[in-house]
């Protein structure tokens, strides 16, 4: 269901970025988005591979 508000509020915004002649901006924040929620998957799945066991162990040391 969270992907259904983000494709409208992208539009949202893209109707707003035509009307405002902000075509440029509109693009470059839909790209970095898109590389935020790339980032948040990732961690994500990195944090329940973790949680599972099935990660690899990291061995922190102590300063």
């Amino acid at each position: 269901m969270g992907n259904v508000y983000y494709v409208i509020y992208a539009l949202i915004l893209g109707i707003l970025a035509v009307y405002t002649g902000e075509i440029v901006t509109f693009i470059m924040l839909g790209l970095i988005l898109m590389s935020l929620e790339n980032i948040h998957r990732t961690i994500k799945k990195n944090v329940s591979e973790d949680e599972s066991g099935s990660g690899t162990d990291i061995k922190q040391n102590d300063v």
